[in-house]
C-alpha cells in the first residue's frame, strides 16, 4: 500500500508541526513537572483549528482526512503527548455527538467544538467496567424532569476542565449493552462531583478524575436514540485508536529523533556512540518499529476515510503502534544510560507518556480479542 499525501494532508501536518515546536516544546516540561493542565497549549491548538480536525465542514470542521489528521496528531505528540491525549479525548467527545447524535444536537454543539470554545470529555470508563463497558453500573432512569442519572465514572480525561461531558448509563438494565443510552450533560449540572486530578506516571498535563454523578437532566440532552449508547460508543472508540496509534507514532519518533543525534554526539571508546556495531542494531530496531507503527497507523486512517468498518484495521494500529512505543522510548533510555533515566532530558518522559498508550482506548489485550475474532470469524 503506498501512501502519497496530498498537498491538503501535507500543509495540514505542517501547521501542526510548527505550533508544536512554537508552542508545545516549551510548556511540555512545565506540564510534566508541576502537573498542571495543558491548557494554554490546547487554546493554542484551538485557535489555529486543530479542536475541528476530525468534523466535517458543515459543523465547523476543517474537513481533513483521517491520514491528515494523523499527521497532524503525530506531530502534536511528538512535542506535548499529554496536550494531544487532552486533545484526542476531545474528539472522542464530539465524535460521539457526530456519531449518535440528532442533526439538531450536532448543529447546537459541535460548531463551538470547532473553535476552541468547547471542550468535551468522554465519560465511559467506570471502577467496575473498565474494558468491558457492558458492565456499567451508572444508570439513567426516566423521571419527571427527564432523567435522573447515577453513577460513578473513573479516568476521564479533561473530566473538570470540560464544558460538557457525553456521560454513557444503562437505561435499561435488563438489556445487557443494547441497554445502555449516551447524554449530554453539561460541566456546571447539579450533582456532578469532581475528584482532584489522579497522580499518573506520565501525561501529567492532562488530567484525569473520578466523577459522581447524581444529578436530573432533562429529556433533550439523551443523545440520539434510546438504547443506541453501546454502539454509538464502540464506533468512537474505533476512531480514537487511530488516534492513539498515531499519537503513539509521535511519541516514538520524539524519542528516535533525540536517541540518533544523540549516539551521533556522545563520543565512547574514542568514537561517536553510533558508530559501535551494538548500538548500530538497537537503532536498527528503533527504526523498524517505528517505520512499521506509521504503515500500520496510515493504513488504519486510510480504512477510516473508506466509509467501511475499519475495527480491525484500528485495532491493529493500535495494537502495534503503542508496543512499538514501549519498546523504542525503552531502548532510548537505555542508549542514553544515566542520562536517559534523569530528568535532564526528556527521555524518561517519553518513556512514562508512552506508557499509557497500550492500556486506553482498549488495552493491548483487547485489541488481540478484537483482532482474534475478526480473524477466525
Amino acid at each position: 500500500m503506498h501512501f502519497d499525501f496530498t498537498e491538503d494532508e501535507l500543509a495540514f501536518q505542517d501547521a501542526a508541526r510548527r505550533v508544536s515546536a512554537d508552542v508545545l516544546k516549551a510548556n511540555a516540561a512545565r506540564y510534566d513537572d508541576t502537573r498542571d493542565f495543558c491548557a494554554e497549549s490546547l487554546r493554542a491548538l484551538g485557535e489555529l483549528g486543530f479542536w475541528s480536525m476530525n468534523l466535517p465542514s458543515e459543523y465547523g470542521g476543517v474537513d481533513i482526512s483521517s491520514i491528515g489528521m494523523s499527521l497532524a496528531v503525530e506531530e502534536i505528540a511528538y512535542h506535548c503527548a499529554a496536550t494531544c491525549s487532552s486533545l484526542t479525548a476531545h474528539f472522542l467527545a464530539t465524535d460521539s455527538v457526530l456519531v449518535g447524535g440528532t442533526e439538531e444536537q450536532k448543529q447546537a454543539l459541535l460548531p463551538q467544538c470547532a473553535t476552541g470554545e468547547k471542550l468535551g470529555a468522554f465519560a465511559l470508563t467506570e471502577p467496575g467496567a473498565g474494558s468491558n463497558p457492558a458492565e456499567m453500573r451508572t444508570k439513567a432512569v426516566r423521571c419527571e424532569q427527564g432523567w435522573h442519572i447515577t453513577g460513578t465514572k473513573h479516568y476521564i480525561t479533561n473530566g473538570a476542565f470540560a464544558d460538557f461531558l457525553v456521560v454513557y448509563a444503562k437505561t435499561d438494565e435488563d438489556l445487557g449493552h443494547r441497554g445502555i443510552s449516551a447524554f449530554l450533560v453539561d460541566r456546571d449540572t447539579a450533582g456532578l462531583a469532581f475528584s482532584q486530578p489522579e497522580k499518573t506516571l506520565g501525561l501529567r498535563g492532562s488530567h484525569i478524575y473520578e466523577i459522581g454523578i447524581d444529578c436530573v437532566v432533562p429529556e433533550s440532552v439523551l443523545l440520539g436514540k434510546e438504547g443506541a449508547g453501546f454502539a454509538t460508543a464502540m464506533e468512537v472508540l474505533d476512531r480514537g485508536r487511530v488516534e492513539v496509534a498515531a499519537m503513539s507514532v509521535g511519541i516514538s519518533r520524539a524519542a528516535y529523533d533525540d536517541t540518533l543525534a544523540w549516539s551521533q554526539e556522545r563520543v565512547v571508546s574514542g568514537k561517536p556512540l553510533c558508530r559501535h556495531q551494538g548500538i548500530q542494531w538497537m537503532l536498527a530496531e528503533m527504526h523498524t518499529q517505528l517505520e512499521a507503527a506509521k504503515l500500520v497507523t496510515y493504513k488504519a486512517a486510510a480504512a477510516r476515510d473508506s466509509g467501511q468498518r475499519f475495527s480491525l484495521e484500528s485495532a491493529v494500529a493500535k495494537l502495534f503502534a503503542s508496543e512499538a512505543a514501549a519498546k523504542v522510548t525503552d531502548q532510548a533510555v537505555q542508549i542514553h544510560g544515566g542520562y536517559g533515566y534523569i530528568g535532564d532530558l526528556p527521555i524518561e518522559r517519553y518513556y512514562r507518556d508512552a506508557r499509557i498508550t497500550r492500556i486506553f482506548e482498549g488495552t493491548s489485550e483487547i485489541q488481540k480479542i478484537i483482532i482474534g475474532r475478526a480473524i477466525t470469524a
